[in-house]
């Protein structure tokens, strides 16, 4: 079955992305107002698929980013390179008060009943100031680009992230590669911005130069204003309300090849159902459903499409690279932080139905 993507077969990168890097805060079970120590992980949803993508998949991949030149700019870059990730850098001096600033995310685990709980200090971003003309994409994209990828946190920042990523995108395309974008819609960033109508604004415009979307329904909705189905899921896990939809994305944007999605039922917070669906260019693909034990939560929808884009990008079939997403995202949630400590052995374990019994 073709996926209707005409995947370039080299490059100097297989992967590129653009958006904001950030430090996550973790306090793990203990909620931040009672807090005396917290781990830092290095986290953006468009760098956690490239970090994922050359950890754990060996691809060739690369983020553009902004970056300060500061004690916390050098932690960031620090991690960058250690996941194998190379940087397209726009620099920014910091001028020792105020900024600017990588932003600080702040996320604690939950436990149990006790949800985990997210919130943002992003005063004064670097990535917040990129605007167009900030990379020289013609020169980035001359050596050969496979896969572009953005998505909609960093194109809800400011009025110019979301011009970046348009002016990006269209050098992709012009360079012959794929482009994606995971719609990612956080309220708390849109809602300081103009809410739902400036979302879905902006989103609209993006997305008419996508080959690959990313998003539940939620995203659809509140990021694409795509009306739901009159008919109610039966659970978080069935894939009817997300395919009643598609035909709607479509004929809205009828370039978009694929698009896929993580479905999640959450039991508790360290347990939930997980399972995964993609409709790839007319035809429609679900994987099973795994009982997952969770550690960190934070990073399993990036996991996903890390896995499923490294399906697509190796030639795997549409039904094996869902799986291949589906089985890296659940594993991503086993670890600490936001982005892999899998192998991708593990990953292809998993997702043939492999076990957690003991490997010795």
């Amino acid at each position: 079955m073709s996926t209707g993507l005409n995947i370039r077969k080299d490059g100097a990168l297989d992967f590129l992305s653009l958006g904001a890097l950030v430090h996550r805060l973790d306090p793990g079970i203990i909620p931040f107002r009672k807090a005396t120590e917290c781990k830092i992980h290095v986290s953006g949803g468009e760098f956690n698929c490239a970090a994922n993508l050359a950890d754990c998949f060996g691809l060739k991949t690369a983020v553009a980013s902004a970056m300060v030149d500061y004690p916390i700019g050098d932690l960031i870059a620090e991690r960058v390179r250690a996941m194998g990730v190379k940087p397209f850098y726009k620099q920014f001096k910091h001028n020792g008060v105020n900024g600017p600033n990588m932003a600080a995310v702040y996320s604690d685990r939950g436990l149990g009943v006790r949800a985990p709980v997210v919130f943002y200090n992003r005063c004064n971003e670097a990535a917040a100031q990129l605007k167009p003309g900030d990379f020289d994409w013609k020169s980035i994209f001359a050596e050969g680009v496979r896969w572009f990828h953005s998505g909609g946190i960093f194109a809800a920042l400011s009025p110019t992230t979301s011009e970046v990523i348009i002016e990006a995108m269209q050098a992709a395309k012009e360079a012959g590669a794929i482009t994606s974008f995971d719609l990612n819609y956080r309220a708390k960033l849109w809602n300081i911005s103009g809410g739902e109508d400036r979302a879905v604004a902006v989103l609209d415009k993006i997305v008419k130069n996508v080959d690959v979307l990313v998003g539940n329904e939620e995203d659809l909705q509140k990021g694409l204003g795509i009306p739901g189905p009159e008919v109610a899921a039966k659970s978080k896990l069935d894939p009817s309300v997300f395919f009643g939809m598609i035909d709607q994305v479509v004929k809205k944007h009828p370039h978009v090849k694929v698009v896929a999605t993580t479905l999640r039922e959450v039991h508790s917070t360290n347990r939930h159902s997980w399972g995964a669906v993609a409709w790839i260019n007319g035809q429609t693909y679900t994987t099973p459903t795994a009982e997952l034990d969770v550690y960190d939560r934070v990073g399993g929808g990036d996991g996903y499409a890390a896995g499923f884009i490294y399906g697509l990008l190796t030639g795997e079939s549409p039904e094996e690279s869902v799986k291949l997403g589906w089985a890296h995202g659940a594993l991503l949630t086993t670890f600490p932080g936001d982005t892999t400590m899998a192998t991708v052995d593990q990953v292809r374990s998993f997702a043939q139905g492999g076990s957690a019994r003991i490997q010795r």
